[in-house]
């Protein structure tokens, strides 16, 4: 295997290339969990992998509740299903709250002040109210929980949503809600062992993220080595391995060992923290140009990036304009014809998610190319920014 076949099958796995998810839920119960701190961004996101989708399909299916956003695995959000929530709570939680400690002790939430947050939560929410955090502000104020300090707030809603308490609910326009776990998703007969759920975890990982490494997968998942070992040990027989410049990569034995990206030029504009992106701690394979590539620092993955054949090839940031959009494209180098033709696709795939018309304005110089969407009328909201 090379670097260009890691990216291949990587793209094929996630999923990106290849047949594409029928709906959102699927696309997240295969990927285990989809980063969203950045809402607007994560909908673009499962967007790239589901047959058809548009932000008012991905935004209903978050609405109904067939998809949810809490803190898990990491600290920060992303997009589970119900039937993973508890379980993946339940296994990286305990990895998760230390991380915040320090700021629990800056902050002054010690154990007592968290019971007593998560006790007026479960009254105040209870009865399938949804509540936005302004309100759930409010309320906490009144009994001295919250001050001015909004750190505060956010880290009793985090705490609350690591001891299985609060969850997300349905957006009311454009703000976002919590409401009751146990209300939006009610507890299962029987708990996963912890074991079985480390063996899940990896088999999901691996098998919608490989080839990857160990490595790759504790920094996803959180998992200690310990765990993360025996993650892949329990699932070896469903697992190929290669070896690849010294590295061990693991990837689904059901599948190709090798898989290029296809012919003709297969171009992907990737919002900020795409799990093509962030979800592997080296990400090498998808830069044959390390010395002018701009994923290739940690901080870097707050960028929305042109992916070409697998490879980094540029930046993009989106801004609305009256009548559409506007989607602003550097490059590392020049395209070709072919390259150029597969990007601009990727712009009107992405206009149609939006429902909107986009204009393609490369390297700051208008093309003045307008490429109809369907024009359905939505509120996505991704990210303007972009690091170059």
């Amino acid at each position: 295997m090379t670097s260009l076949d890691i990216a291949g099958a990587r793209l094929f796995n996630q999923h990106l290339a290849g047949a594409p998810f029928e709906t959102p839920a699927e696309a997240v119960r295969r990927l285990g969990a989809v980063q969203s701190q950045d809402y607007g961004a994560a909908k673009w996101a499962l967007g790239l992998r589901v047959r058809g989708a548009t932000d008012a399909a991905v935004e209903q299916a978050f609405n109904d509740g067939a998809i949810l956003r809490t803190h898990v695995l990491r600290p920060t959000w992303h997009f589970v299903t119900p039937a993973d929530i508890r379980w993946m709570q339940a296994l990286t939680a305990p990895r998760v709250r230390p991380r915040f400690a320090y700021a629990y002790a800056r902050l002054g939430l010690d154990q007592a002040t968290l019971a007593r947050s998560n006790a007026l939560l479960e009254k105040s929410l209870r009865g399938g109210k949804q509540l936005t955090r302004t309100e759930l502000v409010v309320l906490l104020r009144r009994t001295g929980l919250a001050t001015d300090d909004s750190l505060r707030t956010i880290h009793i809603l985090a705490s609350a949503e690591l001891d299985g308490i609060i969850c997300s609910g349905p957006r009311r326009g454009k703000q976002h809600t919590y409401a009751l776990l146990d209300e939006r998703v009610p507890p299962a007969k029987s708990k996963m062992a912890r074991d079985e759920a480390v063996a899940e975890l990896a088999r999901r990982y691996f098998t919608s993220r490989g080839p990857a490494t160990l490595k790759d997968f504790m920094w996803w998942s959180g998992l200690a080595a310990a765990d993360a070992r025996a993650g892949v040990e329990t699932n070896k027989a469903h697992l190929a391995r290669e070896v690849v410049d010294g590295e061990t990569y693991w990837l689904p034995a059901s599948g190709p060992v090798s898989k290029r990206a296809s012919r003709p030029a297969s171009a992907y504009l990737l919002p900020n923290f795409d799990e093509y992106l962030v979800g592997y701690v080296d990400r090498s394979a998808i830069s044959d140009t390390p010395r002018a590539n701009p994923l290739d620092s940690r901080g870097s993955i707050l960028s929305n990036a042109i992916v070409i054949d697998g490879q980094a090839a540029g930046v993009w940031r989106r801004t609305f304009r009256k009548g559409g959009a506007l989607i602003a494209m550097q490059t590392l180098a020049p395209l070709t014809p072919a390259k150029a033709r597969a990007v601009t696709a990727a712009a009107r795939r992405y206009g149609e998610f939006l429902g909107m018309e986009v204009t393609c304005d490369w390297a700051g110089r208008d093309s003045s190319m307008v490429i109809p969407g369907s024009r359905t009328g939505t509120d996505a909201q991704l990210p303007a920014g972009f690091n170059g």
